[in-house]
């Protein structure tokens, strides 16, 4: 990040305000470690390059379980992107992961489709 100093007090203002950050993509790029103690985010979002294939690599699963653990013992909630088997959301589920999302879901929907989506999700758990 460029003008780490000046974007540290900016997402220290938006967290003052209430507004809660998510650091996203945690374990590539930008989102490294150092981050986890710098930045006052309440999420982390394991980018599905670690969850796609999640069922069939051990090293992966301990990866990934790692991070969750790291994660809430730094009091994060954590998010794993990009989950498309049950499979794999049961390993999370397993593993202590708080949310997830992806095509395993819903695929990305217009609001009117979202509602009618939402309806059918609220009925099956009543029936349930």
């Amino acid at each position: 990040m460029e003008n780490s100093g000046r974007a540290a007090g900016q997402l220290a203002a938006l967290d003052d305000a209430g507004i809660q950050l998510a650091i996203d993509d945690f374990g590539t790029g930008y989102s490294s470690l150092a981050y986890l103690q710098r930045l006052p985010a309440k999420v982390v979002k394991i980018d599905q390059s670690f969850v796609r294939d999640l069922a069939n690599h051990e090293r992966e699963q301990a990866l990934v379980r790692s991070m969750i653990s790291l994660s809430h013992d730094l009091d994060y909630r954590v998010v794993a992107e990009g989950i498309e088997t049950m499979e794999a959301a049961e390993l999370l589920k397993q593993m202590g992961c708080d949310e997830g999302q992806g095509y395993f879901f819903a695929r990305p929907m217009e609001l009117a489709s979202f509602e009618q989506w939402l309806d059918r999700q609220e009925d099956a758990r009543a029936a349930a």
